[in-house]
């Protein structure tokens, strides 16, 4: 009986301590919505983005004639020029894909700009986030924008408007 009873006071206790933690969200995409560098830079990617999108439509385009006039000229040429034209067209193939990766690869200038542009921003609300929940004894600050298992919120727990005001920002 002592163990029924010890274990239902620990278990009590364990929940009663987890009733008293701090809960509070944020909408990061309302956060970003509300910062002006934020837009700023997404502008500049973008604008990268189309660039490096219509440089590589053209190479594309380039290689499809390419393969086009071959296969249209290829009873006219003899074996050795079929090759060659072959071997330009696979080369014409490499640069593409090195473009690609350039561009939009894993470490591409794509991926450099976003980092250079728009992780300092992140930076500054994680910050601003941290310190929020240092001050106000938050045990766990939610995203309610990245759709977890948020199924309702109250939005007087909503720290979205501090941070902006932490960050200088007013709504």
């Amino acid at each position: 009986m002592k163990k029924v009873f010890l274990s239902l006071f620990l278990i009590l206790s364990v929940s009663l301590g987890c009733l008293a933690q701090k809960v509070a969200y944020v909408d990061s995409h309302y956060i970003l919505d509300n910062i002006p560098a934020y837009h700023s830079a997404q502008e500049q990617l973008n604008k990268a983005s189309k660039a490096y999108q219509e440089e590589l439509e053209k190479i594309h385009a380039e290689i499809e004639k390419m393969e086009g006039d071959l296969k249209t000229e290829a009873i006219l040429l003899t074996p050795d020029m079929i090759k060659r034209r072959k071997d330009v067209i696979i080369t014409k193939r490499k640069e593409y894909e090195n473009l690609q990766k350039k561009y939009f690869g894993r470490d591409g200038s794509i991926f450099k700009k976003r980092k250079s542009l728009i992780k300092p921003i992140q930076d500054d609300i994680f910050n601003a986030l941290q310190r929020i929940a240092e001050e106000g004894s938050y045990a766990i600050i939610m995203d309610k924008a990245l759709q977890g298992n948020i199924i309702f919120s109250d939005p007087k727990y909503d720290l979205s408007d501090v941070v902006l005001e932490r960050l200088g920002y007013k709504n």
